[in-house]
């Protein structure tokens, strides 16, 4: 893995470079990052998108009902153009300056650079003149394309993958975390080393007839990785076997898991504390958390439920990085309940609202019951954007982490998804011993003593609702 000089106060200049298709005769188009909005191209507006299939528009279209997992999953992606503002992102993330970016039309696979020739040196060239530091790529781009696009542009090269990792390096603050990001480094790393050394790499030793030629620092370095992959998969190991005893001593108290889930960025850290009085880091930046935080939300009635902060999810997730991050991503699994937590006020929040769905797929829990949630949506101030909000997803709840506002909304529809709707029961004396398990596994709204019974509102499920079933009143 190349190691750009990260100590240095001046920012390093990058220049990125991405990719879409276009039906054009146009080969390469240039956005203008210092405009205003960061997002205007001299490509055509509804150009076709490079991650989009059957021509799908670029808008959402609008819902009148609920849709199913595998519809929302099915609707169009974001175009190359946002695509590439995820990449603004993560590399400003990583406190570097953009000089310049190019997005390739049509790009055509070649075994040399991955590209035509042609272009490979127009865009070498073109970082030459905007004395660019390094380049980086949207997409992934293989170990040997790499060596040749530095042997090129005489400056370090790589892509958005280890970009992320780079990230994920930086917010790394438990043992955990930090042990993920060291595997998933290691996993990126391992078949880079050989552009790394150049004729090191081809070391013989030993004379011929005499004794055998020795390793290579190549084959030297590559088993100390290997050895190194192994030991942290056995520290990690011991790290999630702790980790599960802190969570079945959890389980011991009855309460129901909820894991806040979505998009990096999208306020989820800001929520639990708002909603907890918590005091987890919240940052503007992407990736802030990486590790996942539970503290207990209380409701009138004695009862609550545990509240996970997870880690922030992103397009094109590489996937070392989901499997190094799996311990974490249990989290998600094993709760009962989904908050999906949206940023109302991001131009890209369906394209977002996919990305989230996708890598519940991945990991297996999109079937987890879930709440939408749109969150900052103080700063969406507009009546237009609004009544989109409000058609694409009917079902959501309309919250800000920073104003405080929305929360007894939200709290509502945790309550009746988790615990059902609010009822009315009549309990004979005899049956008293039941407002304990209500208690504990449920919410006891109100209960009143009469002279023959107990006159009671709750919210129940599971056990609980089964042993008040014949005593509900319409």
């Amino acid at each position: 893995m190349i190691e750009i000089r990260e100590e240095e106060e001046r920012p390093i200049r990058a220049f990125l470079v991405g990719c879409t298709r276009a039906y054009e005769s146009a080969n390469t188009a240039h956005f203008d990052i210092f405009s205003s909005n960061s997002a205007n191209t001299k490509t055509k507006k509804n150009e076709p998108s490079f991650f989009a299939s059957n021509n799908a528009p670029d808008e959402p279209k609008e819902n009148s009902g609920k849709e199913t997992p595998e519809e929302a999953l099915s609707m169009p992606t974001r175009n190359g153009r946002e695509e590439l503002q995820e990449l603004f992102g993560l590399v400003k993330t990583l406190g570097m300056e953009i000089c310049d970016c190019i997005v390739l039309t049509n790009r055509d696979p070649q075994p040399k650079f991955g590209i035509g020739t042609g272009k490979a040196v127009t865009i070498a060239e073109e970082a030459k003149a905007q004395n660019a530091e390094c380049i980086i790529f949207d997409f992934e781009i293989s170990p040997t394309h790499q060596r040749n696009w530095e042997n090129l542009a005489k400056i370090p090269v790589f892509d958005r993958h280890e970009v992320i990792l780079r990230i994920f390096a930086s917010r790394a603050r438990t043992k955990e975390a930090a042990l993920q990001v060291d595997l998933a480094r290691l996993q990126y790393s391992l078949p880079r080393l050989a552009h790394s050394y150049g004729d090191m790499a081809k070391q013989r030793g030993g004379n011929y007839g005499s004794k055998g030629s020795g390793e290579t620092k190549l084959e030297l370095d590559r088993r100390a990785v290997q050895n190194r992959i192994s030991r942290i998969k056995l520290e990690l190991s011991k790290v999630v076997k702790e980790r599960e005893t802190l969570r079945a001593r959890r389980d011991k108290v009855p309460l129901p898991s909820c894991a806040l889930v979505g998009y990096t960025n999208a306020g989820k850290s800001s929520l639990l504390n708002a909603l907890t009085g918590s005091k987890v880091l919240v940052e503007d930046k992407l990736f802030a958390t990486l590790d996942p935080t539970t503290r207990r939300l209380s409701f009138d009635g004695g009862n609550g439920i545990l509240l996970t902060d997870t880690v922030g999810f992103i397009s094109n997730l590489p996937h070392s990085l989901v499997n190094a991050f799996k311990s974490t991503l249990e989290e998600t699994a094993r709760a009962d309940l989904q908050i999906l937590v949206l940023d109302a006020s991001d131009g890209n929040i369906y394209e977002q609202y996919q990305t989230v769905l996708q890598v519940l797929k991945e990991i297996d829990v999109l079937d987890t019951p879930r709440i939408i949630v749109l969150n900052k949506i103080d700063y969406v101030n507009d009546v237009f954007t609004l009544h989109k909000l409000e058609n694409t997803f009917p079902q959501a709840v309309r919250v800000s982490a920073i104003e405080k506002t929305g929360f007894s909304d939200l709290i509502f529809a945790i309550r009746e998804t988790l615990f059902g709707k609010q009822k009315t029961y009549v309990l004979p004396l005899e049956k008293a011993e039941v407002l304990e398990l209500i208690r504990k596994t449920g919410i006891l709204i109100s209960s009143e003593w009469q002279e023959n019974s107990i006159k009671i509102e709750a919210q129940v499920s599971g056990k609980a609702q089964a042993l008040l079933a014949p005593y509900e009143q319409a």
